[in-house]
């Protein structure tokens, strides 16, 4: 029954009274509002025709909410995936074409199917191969292209090359954009659980259409289809144009999961539980599949419209079903409206919601913090930016360079000289400048596992030491920090006992781990011999050295 339960979430929420319905409808209300206009405007940004971001918001939505863990994310177009779809796709069709829409078809399904196969396999963990400075500088850059390419429609001129030839801008076009940031800026500030999106869109409605705008060579929404979305299964777009969606399904499964963990982890913490990160991973997936199959786009969870969500009240799924059903009643009713709305109004809501990923004061504090990892940052933001359209490879250099930073690391491990500090520890000898524990003892310490990546590095440090002080009679090796190790590292702690049993050196293991320690034990190491010592603790160490040397000089008081 509990995996029953586990498949199918949705039969384990709440049975819903009057109360908790009232409250759930004022939240699913709320958010319905916010996403019909932003999903307009989504579907722009990915080069769709612009209903589909409407049926983005419908049937992926409810997926979504019954086969998710996080029961109070607001599922549907964003941004940045929006974005990410129309990178993938320039120069495979054109934009609003039936090929480009069969395309984006296609990136819905493979990246529903892939999502689904790695919840399936418990495949979560994946979602450290981008860590978060990577996650951050790409949609800071993701967040300029985004910007830079709205700004056109939001500001009243054809494109930037047309601006520089020709100077010029459409006026109306202009207040409609800059008058709509204005108004959303504000509302944003003071009243955020206010749907002002959808005020604005219907205030510029009726403005478009009492002051002649689109007669007046403005551009507008214009008509869209109205009713409900039907099944449809895209058309084959071959071997070649499959193998180009390749790298853009793998992109866009791994960002747009992102997004999702940068919700789910808020809402589960508040609820004070466990994210259950794979079973989201098979709710989004179902979401886009579904996506697929009403003729729209990738989905993914959406920050904002989540927050506002869990500001608005919403405790459970049935919020998500009240804006769904808020969707689609504007999917039947509200679409004639859509038609005067200004395309810089849209654009300007775009805007508006990307200008909050924009957070320069993340690079200093990640200075701060780590210069490489800030490198590797500004990096990924410069190659978001130059290879743009194709801006997934931004995504794709940071993942390198972070999994190159991190393989340098392990395959470079920490080795230190220790010495006795004055509170009693052990810390390095060389940084804080102690004295040696004795003239002919050599006491190490290595903070790594000892494996295939380190066991070069610990064999190579003890020779060049030995060779460095020939007069060393003793080598202690402090081995709490080794928490793991494999064939490669019990072949070099072998060769290791047996180079020092051979020059006559005393072998001082301390705080070496059971698991580790019985991995030796049987792989025939550490078997009782002269020169081989174990300890528990450093100070049992110490004393028990100090007692071979028959000196007391240099131990722990």
């Amino acid at each position: 029954m509990a995996r029953f339960h586990r498949l199918f979430p949705f039969l384990s929420w709440p049975r819903p009274d009057a109360t908790l319905l009232r409250g759930e409808a004022l939240a699913g209300l709320t958010v319905g509002l916010m996403l019909i206009p932003q999903a307009v405007a989504y579907a722009g940004l990915a080069g769709m025709p612009l209903v589909t971001g409407i049926y983005a918001s419908l049937l992926p939505a409810l997926v979504a909410v019954l086969f998710s863990a996080s029961t109070r994310l607001s599922v549907g177009p964003t941004a940045l995936t929006a974005m990410l779809v129309s990178a993938s796709l320039t120069g495979l069709a054109d934009p609003g074409s039936a090929r480009w829409v069969d395309l984006a078809m296609w990136l819905a399904l493979l990246t529903g199917a892939l999502q689904i196969a790695l919840g399936f396999a418990r495949f979560g963990w994946l979602l450290n191969l981008v860590n978060s400075p990577v996650l951050m500088a790409f949609t800071q850059g993701a967040a300029l292209l985004i910007v830079s390419s709205q700004l056109p429609d939001m500001l009243g001129f054809v494109s930037w090359a047309g601006l520089l030839a020709q100077p010029a801008l459409h006026l109306p076009s202009l207040g409609f954009g800059l008058g709509t940031v204005l108004l959303l800026t504000l509302a944003k500030r003071w009243k955020p659980g206010f749907p002002t999106v959808l005020v604005a869109v219907l205030a510029s409605a009726g403005l478009s259409v009492w002051s002649g705008f689109e007669g007046g060579g403005g551009k507008v929404i214009g008509d869209l289809p109205q009713g409900l979305p039907s099944l449809q299964w895209p058309g084959w777009p071959g071997w070649v144009a499959l193998g180009q969606l390749a790298v853009p399904t793998l992109v866009i499964t791994l960002v747009s999961f992102l997004e999702t963990a940068s919700s789910a982890k808020v809402d589960n913490g508040r609820k004070g539980q466990r994210w259950d990160q794979n079973q989201d991973l098979i709710g989004q997936g179902l979401a886009k599949v579904s996506s697929a199959l009403v003729g729209a786009f990738p989905t993914s969870s959406s920050f904002s419209r989540s927050a506002l969500n869990l500001y608005a009240g919403a405790q459970t799924g049935w919020a998500t079903v009240f804006s769904v059903l808020v969707v689609f009643l504007a999917l039947l009713f509200l679409i004639p409206v859509l038609h005067h709305v200004p395309r810089a109004v849209l654009a300007a809501i775009v805007v508006v919601a990307v200008v909050g990923l924009l957070k320069p004061r993340e690079f200093l504090k990640l200075w701060r913090i780590s210069r490489v990892e800030a490198g590797i940052a500004a990096t990924t933001v410069a190659v978001t930016l130059l290879s743009a359209p194709q801006l997934y490879w931004g995504v794709l250099a940071g993942v390198l360079m972070s999994l190159s930073h991190f393989l340098y690391l392990r395959l470079h491990p920490r080795i230190i000289e220790v010495g006795l500090h004055g509170d009693g520890s052990l810390r390095d000898r060389h940084l804080w400048s102690l004295p040696p524990l004795a003239p002919d003892l050599y006491a190490l310490r290595m903070d790594a596992a000892l494996d295939f990546a380190t066991a070069n590095a610990i064999e190579r440090d003890v020779t060049e030491y030995l060779a460095a002080h020939p007069g060393t009679r003793h080598v202690m090796l402090i081995a709490h920090p080794i928490n793991w190790i494999d064939t490669t590292g019990v072949e070099a702690f072998g060769r290791l006992e047996a180079l020092l049993a051979g020059k006559g050196v005393a072998l001082h293991l301390v705080g070496i781990k059971l698991p580790v320690e019985h991995v030796l034990r049987g792989a025939g190491h550490l078997q009782p011999r002269t020169g081989l010592h174990l300890y528990r603790t450093e100070a049992e160490a110490l004393r028990a050295c100090a007692t071979l040397r028959g000196e007391h000089d240099w131990v722990s008081p």
